[in-house]
């Protein structure tokens, strides 16, 4: 932190990292935003903040996003580009975001201007009033989605809470504040398919909340289909631990002790009537849910191991290369052939 005098309060100074998907229409205008906090603010607990740096993380979006990325490099001398070599997901291009910072803190926020950047001295407030070194935003209206993504959101939570021994996912949001060595560190282990607020909750305090409210999205069509909402709460799950292997686990022995008792039961009936017991059907009920149970935990199983070999494998989770406008492939470099 720097400090201008003795008696001065100490500026805090932090770095901001957007993953840039879609960001082509809003995101020089969450450039422009930021701007009024490059200079010392205070916040109002009396702490002194700066913003020492903006990392747009480039994710190979669908649209012209890294044409506004370039302008607002050019523009603004504390905006840094960062170029991933495709398209590696919201979780990876902030890693990758976190790991090319130099701030004392670091806050990821959104693209599309749904989070304020004033409230990043809310934030901070609450990470030095409660001495903890990792804040998410806690928002006091309900996210501008639809009522079916905000339903399945909180279902997705609660099970994801459930299979990963009690870690509060409910307090996990994209809009957070991370003590900057933390999150550094984070990204420097996070193997590949790594749920990033899982691997915070590995290594960071208690994490605290601070109330924030939400602004409305616009026209942007969010980047989230079912199958990535769904693949999105998977990767939460697998990477929570292995509570899900354990359940597999008591699941098995549950289909194994009914089976046992059906055995019994029909034994004795066949003692006692001393004829075939009727029941065909509830048979092949029985054996079609013991074996879709046998098949649900080997798929379980398959997608722990899947993960376990991707991280064996070195996948990395994201890779950086230069400007592609600029680099050996990028159109500058073939237009001085």
């Amino acid at each position: 932190m720097d400090r201008s005098s003795p008696t001065s309060p100490p500026v805090h100074q932090v770095s901001i990292v957007i993953p840039v998907y879609g960001g082509e229409k809003h995101l020089m205008g969450v450039v422009e935003e930021i701007d009024a906090l490059t200079e010392p603010t205070t916040t109002p607990d009396g702490n002194v903040l700066r913003v020492v740096e903006l990392v747009l993380v480039h994710d190979c979006g669908p649209d012209d996003s890294a044409s506004v990325i370039r302008r607002a490099a050019e523009k603004w001398p504390w905006v840094r580009p960062v170029w991933l070599s495709r398209n590696f997901g919201q979780h990876a291009a902030t890693i990758a975001g976190m790991a090319s910072t130099g701030g004392e803190w670091i806050v990821t926020l959104d693209e599309d201007g749904q989070h304020d950047p004033q409230d990043i001295k809310n934030l901070l407030d609450v990470a030095l009033r409660e001495d903890v070194n990792l804040v998410y935003a806690a928002p006091t209206n309900q996210a501008p989605h639809a009522p079916f993504r905000r339903i399945t959101s909180v279902g997705a939570k609660r099970v994801a809470r459930l299979l990963s021994g009690g870690t509060d996912t409910s307090m996990f949001h994209s809009f957070r504040l991370v003590l900057g060595e933390v999150g550094r560190s984070v990204a420097a282990y996070a193997g590949q398919g790594v749920y990033l607020d899982v691997a915070l909750a590995w290594v960071a305090s208690q994490p605290a909340t601070a109330p924030v409210t939400l602004r409305d999205e616009g026209d942007r069509v969010s980047g989230y289909n079912l199958r990535r909402l769904v693949s999105h709460f998977w990767k939460m799950v697998l990477t929570s631990g292995t509570r899900g292997l354990r359940m597999v686990s008591l699941l098995g022995v549950i289909a194994a002790t009914l089976g046992f008792v059906l055995a019994a039961v029909l034994i004795v009936l066949r003692i006692v009537n001393g004829a075939a017991v009727q029941g065909w059907t509830s048979m092949i009920v029985v054996t079609l849910l013991c074996s879709g149970a046998i098949l649900f935990a080997l798929g379980v199983i398959a997608e722990y191991v899947g993960v376990a070999v991707g991280m064996a494998m070195g996948k990395p989770p994201y890779l950086i290369v230069s400007d592609p406008e600029q680099g050996p492939l990028g159109r500058r470099s073939r237009s001085r052939d």
